[in-house]
Parts: C-alpha cells; sequence; structure tokens
C-alpha cells in the first residue's frame, strides 16, 4: 500500500438529515488535497430513513440494522467505482463514517453505527471506521470532524474564513489569518425543517425553500427557540440532531412552521460570531441548505458578510463530507490528529480512527 498521496481514497457519509449516503474519491497525503475525483449520491427512499429512525436515540442492540446500513454503504461502494471506472485495487483505503445514532458528550457518549470489518470484507479495500469515540474517550465533543479537511482545501483562500456546513445539523469551521481553526456545532440544519416538511406536507424536504419563503416567520416563536442554554455557550461544542424540539411550534400554521424553522437555522449561526477571534469575510456554504435560496437570504442577512455556496471557489458541496472522511481515514492511517482542542475541545491534538484490513 502506497502512503504518497498518488493513490486513490474513498469517503463515505451518511448524515444525521438520513437522506442517503454521499461516496466520494480523492488523492491526499493526509496534508494536502491532491486531486478530487468522482462522487456519487445513494439516496435513502421512505423505508430506509424509517429503519434509521427506528435506532435513534439510547437504544439497545440494533446490530441487524447496522448490517444492512452497511450494505447499503457497500453498494453505494461498488456503484461509485462503476461510474469511476475503477476497480477495488485502485482504492488503498475507505473512510467509514457510518450513520450517527445519538451523541451526548457531556455523557462522553457518541455512537455511530456501521460494521467496518464487514465493509472491509464486502468491498475488499481496507476500511477506517470508529472516528469520533477516541476524541470523546479524550475529552472532547466528537464533533465537527471536517474542520481540518477544509482546512486543507482552503490553504489558498483570503482569511478570516468561515465554512458553514447546513446539514441535520449545522456546523461551522472558523479559519484565521493566524492560522488558527476554530468550529463548533451552531444549531439545527435542515433536520427540524425536514421532519416539519414531513408532518405537515408529507414532503421530504422542502425543496428550493418555497414553502419557508411562503410563509410568515413568527418572531416571538423564534426568540424563545433562541432563548437556549446551547447559544450561550463558547466553541468548541456539539449537538445530537434531537436536542431542540419543535414544540414551540405547535401553534403555527404549516408554512409559518416552516419559515420560523428556517430563520431559526440561519439566527443560530448568527449567534456564533461573538464568539469568533476576528469577522470573517465571507461564508462559504456547504450541505443541502445552500441549495434552499430562502434559507441562504436569510444567512446573509443574519450574518451581515457575503454568503455564497461552496461552488464558487470550486468546491464539491455535495461530497465534501465524504471527502473529509476518505482525508481522515489517511490522516488515521499516518498516525495524524483528526482534532484539536479548538475543534471539538480535546486537550491535546487527537489522533482516531480503527484501521479494518481486507480478511
Amino acid at each position: 500500500m502506497t502512503l504518497g498521496g498518488d493513490d486513490w481514497l474513498l469517503g463515505l457519509m451518511s448524515g444525521t438529515s438520513m437522506d442517503g449516503i454521499d461516496a466520494a474519491l480523492i488523492k491526499s497525503d493526509g496534508s494536502r488535497v491532491l486531486e478530487q475525483g468522482p462522487r456519487i449520491t445513494f439516496p435513502y427512499d421512505a423505508s430506509q430513513r424509517a429503519l434509521l429512525e427506528s435506532v435513534m436515540g439510547e437504544v439497545g442492540d440494533c446490530q441487524e440494522v447496522e448490517t444492512t446500513l452497511t450494505q447499503w454503504h457497500h453498494a453505494a461502494v461498488s456503484r461509485l467505482l462503476d461510474q469511476a471506472g475503477l476497480r477495488a485495487a485502485d482504492v488503498s483505503l475507505i473512510g467509514f463514517h457510518g450513520q450517527t445514532t445519538f451523541h451526548d458528550p457531556k455523557k462522553g457518549i457518541t455512537r455511530q453505527i456501521g460494521d467496518g470489518a464487514l465493509l472491509a470484507r464486502l468491498c475488499g479495500i481496507p476500511v477506517v471506521n470508529d472516528f469520533r469515540s477516541a476524541d470523546v474517550a479524550a475529552g472532547g465533543e466528537g464533533a465537527p470532524l471536517a474542520p481540518l479537511y477544509h482546512r486543507a482545501l482552503a490553504k489558498d483562500l483570503e482569511k478570516p474564513l468561515m465554512v458553514l456546513n447546513i446539514g441535520g445539523v449545522s456546523n461551522i469551521t472558523f479559519l484565521g489569518q493566524d492560522e488558527t481553526v476554530l468550529a463548533c456545532d451552531t444549531g439545527p440544519g435542515n433536520g427540524l425543517l425536514d421532519d416539519w416538511m414531513v408532518k405537515h406536507f408529507d414532503m421530504a424536504m422542502d425543496e428550493g425553500g418555497r414553502v419557508g419563503a411562503s410563509g410568515i416567520l413568527d418572531p416571538l416563536v423564534l426568540a424563545g427557540l433562541l432563548d437556549h442554554g446551547y447559544f450561550s455557550e463558547a466553541p468548541p461544542k456539539s449537538l445530537d440532531r434531537y436536542d431542540f424540539s419543535p414544540e414551540l411550534l405547535q401553534a403555527l400554521n404549516p408554512l409559518d412552521g416552516a419559515a420560523t424553522l428556517t430563520a431559526f437555522t440561519a439566527a443560530a449561526v448568527a449567534k456564533v460570531l461573538p464568539f469568533l477571534p476576528e469577522r470573517p469575510s465571507r461564508c462559504l456554504v456547504t450541505g443541502g441548505g445552500r441549495r434552499n435560496p430562502f434559507m441562504m437570504d436569510l444567512l446573509t442577512r443574519e450574518l451581515n458578510m457575503p454568503v455564497e455556496p461552496v461552488e464558487v471557489v470550486g468546491w464539491d458541496g455535495d461530497a465534501l463530507e465524504a471527502q473529509a472522511f476518505a482525508f481522515l481515514a489517511r490522516r488515521s492511517q499516518l498516525g495524524l490528529p483528526l482534532s484539536l482542542p479548538t475543534t471539538t475541545r480535546v486537550a491535546t491534538p487527537c489522533k482516531g480512527g480503527v484501521l479494518h484490513p481486507v480478511s
């Protein structure tokens, strides 16, 4: 196995939005991003999402679901390799995030299901997984883990810069002029809004932000949502997808609820600005939220800075999280840190990940 960065690395991400598996190929030496290759999304249907939702929280044994989830990831790997015209022998390593089912770092718990040894056998490629546990065991938050990948990608971009990922939960990476890297979850992303859309419109998401833009946000409900102790905590900090309750929205009509939840995501991001060492010159947005024009408009208003999708600098917002775990797999293989005290609150830069060779 070569370690110089000329080989393909494959990253897999199934996020808290539970909309599917992102799979992406990159080449990296663990410090630089040398090439960004093909990527695919393997979407979940309603029955697959329901199966994952059945094991969310502090549930007991979910080995059967874990095996099924791992098989879905194998299918995603096979599809990506077919599309790219590659064989398993062309890929030296897979970074397998798995599916987060429970995250409470204050209790020292983070749980991602996904059988790394099984995936290695199915794919015929070594797999690195279990990225978050070592960080939590070392006193860290276990999230977010993409900041060092953002730093590598943004090496030549003007700083200070903020990268915002809007998935099920939203998180930011702040990159300072002095090489400072600071990160945290900011609050809800699309998770609460997606749940609202399923409940009230039988739709998986607010496609194009059209529903939210048709409603009127309720300032009193929004203020109540923002009156949460999390927003007064300094970063680094992290959340579980279910840490915020939609109870305050129950009196709103469906359109106004969608508008208010979209505004909640944007306003929560703004709450982190006073904690940053300097004001970012721009905000680059990745994740599904960048496709919601209403959310992007609200972010521009709340942050009072240019807010743009990551594609404006040549990144692929549909691949970024998956690419990050390919990058982290290489760093794990090389014994390099995956997180820093300023990204997850670990006491010292933390190495992590478990390598599963092909057996």
